[in-house]
């Protein structure tokens, strides 16, 4: 299914939410200032920059995307789910209301402490959490359903290979794959430190896997440094 989805920068759910990563306001410039992909770049490798955003998350709902991904996988009865770039938390906790038992990983130094204070009375023995970058990983645990809810654009192009093999690795048939990717025709898809897809490269990552839905968002809008084009893929798929 292909939107065209203009974005301004509130609402519940969408690439505003999981793009606008520094918790500031959108502004509402003509033009981009010259230098502000760098800036972009550099702002959103300081973990301050993160965390602020995080705590900026605390009233939004949960990714429809996650919401999906767990209605296509069914009840958690224990089974392993994980959230990659657990971020807020949002995520994590709802897949453990759900009865998943949730492997959260994230870079952010206070991301133990953060969930731990989240998680609900029952979530004890089934909440585990990972405090490392995602090109640090090496392996995942087995699961059943795993979300990547606007987290892997962020991978480098040179690690983004091996950690998609990592991430699929890990997923148990007849599990379930949400993700957020960033397409070819985004407005930030010259910066060198993030990947972007063709739309049939990124049908060809899940090569071998049932897609359950695909949908492109491919249109004007605005983020925290002005008016950009958006260009993303939200992915459900299951491995046979």
């Amino acid at each position: 299914m292909r939107r065209a989805w203009a974005w301004a920068g509130t609402g519940r759910d969408g690439p505003g939410l999981g793009l606008d990563r520094t918790g500031l306001a959108p502004g509402a410039v003509a033009s981009p200032p010259r230098g502000w992909k760098n800036e972009v770049v550099e702002s959103l490798a300081d973990s301050k920059v993160w965390a602020d955003y995080n705590a900026a998350q605390a009233d939004r709902p949960v990714r429809s995307l996650c919401l999906d991904a767990m209605a296509f996988a069914g009840p958690g009865d224990g089974r392993r789910a994980i959230d990659l770039g657990c971020g807020a938390g949002k995520e994590t906790l709802a897949m453990l209301r759900a009865g998943w038992s949730v492997h959260a990983v994230d870079s952010l130094p206070d991301t133990r402490e953060r969930l731990l204070v989240m998680a609900p009375e029952d979530a004890a023995g089934r909440l585990s959490i990972e405090v490392r970058a995602f090109q640090d990983l090496r392996d995942l645990p087995p699961a059943e359903l795993i979300f990547a809810g606007y987290s892997l654009p962020f991978i480098h192009p040179d690690r983004f290979a091996g950690f998609w093999a990592v991430m699929l690795s890990a997923l148990r048939p007849p599990g379930v794959l949400a993700v957020n990717l960033f397409g070819d025709r985004d407005s930030w898809a010259d910066i060198p430190d993030w990947n972007f897809h063709t739309e049939a490269g990124a049908r060809q990552l899940f090569a071998g896997l049932e897609i359950l839905k695909f949908e492109v968002y491919d249109a004007d809008g605005q983020s925290f440094r002005g008016p950009k084009h958006w260009h993303i893929y939200d992915v459900v798929a299951r491995k046979p």
